[in-house]
């Protein structure tokens, strides 16, 4: 039987997005906004990565299924994802959590999908693609179709390698000769290792494949057992063990990147893992490649003036090195190291930032101090202000401190307006 080419597979495709999660390890980070809404690399959002994923591989017909604190998500897909083709059958459809099925919320990703089911059958497709939208990587979907429908399997589990003390915060799986799954473990105690690669395990990375047809019946199945969380990592899958074959499509396989990088794929669900995601794009090949024409991370773009870096006076140059400074900032007499710079951030004379993250609209007085913090949106640093040099301190402060060491600072732990996103 002949293989369709991936264009048409894409064409035949509709991917759902999964974005309604509440993020709750990434701390103050989502006490007012989605996971997925998270502001990223100084100009994207975490969701970004994902959706244009789907436009970059030629999936045009996508739904976004959201819940928790969901405003400023529906509202950045609105406005920074409007530029798809209506009248070619392309669209971005958002689907807010609506209780369609009795009073109750999405109880799990399979019920989110599940209530709504008539949403997707609307376009007819032969392929479901669910994907996480809070996910950072570049990864060519059209390879793991076409690779889905090689395997002859109704389901596709796309999965990647990562260290072993790592894996237990995933789904494991255990695949055969034949890269069939023979076991799957929802965030195991004692993660089992990879047998050729025993410092490793293999995990799903919440990427699915099904047949459309196939995926109804199984979401129906699912949604009739009171015994179910319907979760699709927790539930649904494992269910299908030994039932039907599922094939494990590995994300090296279909991974963008620059050529002999190893494949990039971060779960920025803690705060820490957070901090060090979009601090690896100061490196100086970095992994993930946003220069990358060939595969661009699109978004919302403002309408900003360039950076501005003005000296004020001799001994205190406005100098950024080593940083991504994003449009609109102004960096007055001050020095930036090995930090990222979002939008609209302004750092007044005789201030020092070194290897941190400060998110659009932040603005600082004279003489402020930053190391290793992460400063939210709309924070406003007074004169002398000092983050990141005294763990300690900062947690008498009301500052959130992570395990690895990284200072949060809130526009509400400063006692600020915050406002919505």
């Amino acid at each position: 039987m002949a293989i369709d080419p991936p264009e048409h597979l894409c064409r035949h495709t509709y991917a759902v997005v999964l974005a309604g999660g509440r993020g709750s390890r990434l701390g103050p980070l989502t006490e007012r906004r989605a996971r997925p809404a998270v502001p990223f690399a100084g100009q994207l959002k975490i969701v970004d990565f994902t959706l244009s994923n789907c436009v970059n591989a030629g999936l045009r017909r996508i739904g976004v299924l959201t819940q928790y604190k969901a405003q400023s998500l529906i509202r950045h897909v609105e406005h920074g994802w409007n530029f798809l083709a209506g009248n070619l059958g392309e669209y971005i459809d958002i689907a807010p959590a609506q209780q369609q099925i009795g009073e109750a919320w999405y109880a799990g990703t399979a019920d989110a999908v599940w209530q709504n089911r008539d949403l997707l059958r609307e376009g007819r497709p032969h392929h479901v693609l669910l994907l996480a939208g809070d996910h950072v990587y570049k990864m060519d979907y059209a390879r793991l179709l076409s690779d889905h429908v090689d395997s002859g399997a109704p389901v596709t589990v796309a999965c990647h390698e990562v260290p072993l003390e790592e894996a237990g915060a995933f789904g494991v799986l255990a695949i055969d000769e034949r890269q069939r799954v023979v076991a799957f473990e929802e965030k195991p105690a004692r993660p089992r290792p990879l047998p050729e690669r025993p410092e490793c395990a293999l995990i799903s990375m919440g990427i699915y494949v099904f047949d459309a047809e196939f995926l109804f019946e199984e979401l129906a199945r699912d949604a009739a057992d009171h015994r179910s969380g319907h979760d699709f990592g927790r539930d649904l899958i494992p269910s299908l063990l030994g039932r039907v074959p599922l094939h494990a499509h590995r994300f090296a396989d279909s991974a963008v990147g620059p050529p002999g990088a190893p494949p990039y794929w971060r779960d920025v669900g803690t705060v820490d893992a957070y901090y060090g995601a979009n601090l690896d794009l100061l490196l100086p090949q970095p992994a993930l490649d946003l220069h990358d024409d060939r595969w661009p991370i699109l978004s919302q773009q403002r309408q900003l003036p360039p950076a501005q870096f003005i000296d004020h006076g001799p001994r205190e140059p406005g100098e950024a090195r080593q940083s991504l400074v994003s449009n609109g900032c102004i960096v007055h007499g001050a020095r930036v190291w090995h930090s990222i710079l979002f939008a609209k951030v302004r750092i007044g004379p005789g201030s020092e930032i070194d290897e941190s993250l400060l998110l659009p609209n932040v603005s600082t007085g004279r003489g402020v101090r930053l190391r290793r913090a992460i400063i939210d949106k709309h924070c406003c640093l007074p004169d002398g202000f000092h983050a990141g040099l005294d763990a300690a301190a900062d947690r008498t402060r009301g500052f959130h401190v992570t395990h690895g060491g990284i200072t949060l600072v809130t526009a509400e732990m400063l006692g600020q307006d915050g406002r919505l996103e």
